[in-house]
């Protein structure tokens, strides 16, 4: 069958207000983003989702804690669904980080991680969901990075072609994870 998984971005934040590359840093929801995350909720449940899972940094626990904090769904957090680690470049200029994004797609940001260290991470992630949920459909709450690498593991597309793309917001992207062979 396999597990229907919905990806969401965690609202705006007010890094993202002031064009700050938060990174590994918390990050705070603006008001617009706190709206956000309740629309998420009201959008989300009553559609089937067996379980919520977020990144452990702050503004993505925020989102999911608003969007579900109050219904039935658990909301797991998992430090495997992180942005990625800019390093030295957590907390910079979001167009900082944008010029170094190609470079690091296998090479690590200054102290940090690379983008291909994030696929990692997620492909673990998704292994453990696979067991979990066949035939469920989950909701994960992460960052643009996971997204890629989303679309890297389960659609093939090239890491270069999504760290290039500009961020085109929509209430999630759907994907479908795969039984695992020997499940």
């Amino acid at each position: 069958m396999g597990v229907h998984v919905v990806y969401e971005t965690h609202a705006t934040t007010e890094d993202n207000e002031n064009g700050i590359a938060t990174g590994w840093l918390p990050g705070r929801l603006s008001e617009a983003g706190r709206l956000q995350a309740a629309e998420l909720g009201q959008r989300r449940r009553g559609t089937g989702v067996a379980a919520v899972y977020a990144s452990d940094l702050a503004r993505a626990v925020e989102t999911a804690r608003i969007a579900f904090g109050d219904s039935d769904i658990p909301v797991h957090l998992d430090a495997r669904l992180r942005e990625c680690d800019y390093g030295r470049l957590n907390g910079a200029p979001v167009t900082d980080v944008a010029a170094q994004r190609r470079r690091c797609i296998d090479e690590p940001f200054p102290g940090g991680q690379s983008y291909r260290d994030v696929v990692d991470s997620t492909r673990s992630f998704l292994a453990d969901l696979t067991g979990d949920h066949d035939g469920q459909t989950v909701v994960l709450v992460s960052h643009s990075a996971n997204r890629w690498a989303l679309q890297h593991l389960l659609d093939g597309t090239p890491l270069e072609d999504l760290v290039d793309a500009p961020f085109d917001w929509r209430p999630g992207w759907d994907f479908t994870l795969p039984v695992a062979p020997d499940a």
